[in-house]
């Protein structure tokens, strides 16, 4: 698991930077894929792939909200948190100021996926560009930089 020193900074940094929603984002890695999700069509920012995530409960711990947004939208258990990948802020659909930190993670059983919030889902090698937004492929540039 991450250092709850490390999730507690990223916290007060993000209280110090006026950041008014915090959201957690899962690379989810097994065999040398990568796990994407696709949004539905009549959704903010509808169509894309994204990574694994989700909102931060108020006083939810970064690492809680990881396991439990991985879990509530892939049906996968996550295994291990293996490290920090960085963060990136955006307007959400309601205008917050949000911020999603990013983390790699292992899951249990990758073959059991079960969407609840997305309509497709792609395990890829990364070998092309995937279709996600820029701020996504910073993190994924992240990822494989750290194998």
């Amino acid at each position: 698991m991450i250092e709850s020193a490390l999730l507690d900074k990223l916290t007060q940094e993000a209280d110090r930077d006026g950041v008014q929603q915090l959201v957690v984002g899962a690379v989810v890695q097994h065999d040398g894929e990568v796990l994407l999700l696709q949004r539905p069509a009549d959704d903010f920012m509808g169509g894309i792939w994204e990574l694994p995530s989700g909102k931060v409960d108020p006083g939810e711990a970064l690492d809680r909200a990881l396991i439990r947004e991985v879990n509530e939208e892939t049906g996968l258990d996550v295994a291990t948190i293996l490290g920090y990948l960085g963060e990136f802020d955006y307007r959400s659909g309601s205008g917050k100021k949000s911020r999603q930190f990013n983390f790699t993670v292992e899951v249990v059983h990758s073959d059991q996926v079960a969407l609840t919030e997305h309509d497709a889902y792609i395990w890829t090698t990364l070998t092309e560009e995937p279709p996600v937004t820029d701020a996504v492929k910073e993190v994924l540039r992240r990822y494989r930089s750290s194998l």
